[in-house]
């Protein structure tokens, strides 16, 4: 048994069509942008198995520190295929989920950023209310606020 152990999960990737409104909507989630780069060339490629590409890359951390999400966008290649339509039974990737103070407060703020609920806020239980939304990139995005947290 090889004694290879997990040490941290450091980022999750998305893929998104206008770097600046993403950027804007997680800026508005409470993420920080750490920074932006361009990867290019034939080394990248070898990589994620497309050859020669140029990414523009975005990394914005969650205020503790601990998590990150990595904006790319394609500028060669472009995208191939877009699941932003996507149900949210569909198979791969479902969403990003994050825990906010005050769910309400946070959606009217989104929904000026061109967000839309894809159902409802509802709450479960007495431990969470719970909503999925819909950035305006398409992007699903969880909202969860943590009752009697306050």
């Amino acid at each position: 048994m090889a004694n290879n152990k997990l040490l941290r999960m450091d980022n999750v990737g998305i893929v998104v069509e206008s770097m600046e409104e993403s950027i804007a909507f997680f800026e508005e989630i409470g993420l920080k942008l750490e920074g932006r780069t361009t990867v290019e060339g034939e080394w990248a490629g070898r990589v994620t198995g497309l050859g020669t590409q140029c990414v523009e890359i975005a990394m914005m951390a969650t205020p503790d520190g601990h998590s990150r999400l990595e904006l790319s966008r394609f500028l060669t290649p472009p995208a191939v295929s877009d699941h932003r339509d996507a149900p949210v039974n569909a198979l791969g990737y479902l969403r990003v989920m994050f825990t906010v103070a005050d769910i309400d407060e946070l959606v009217a703020r989104l929904m000026k950023h061109g967000a839309q609920l894809v159902g409802e806020v509802v709450q479960y239980e007495q431990a969470y209310r719970l909503c999925y939304i819909r950035g305006k990139d398409g992007l699903l995005i969880g909202l969860a606020e943590q009752l009697g947290q306050h």
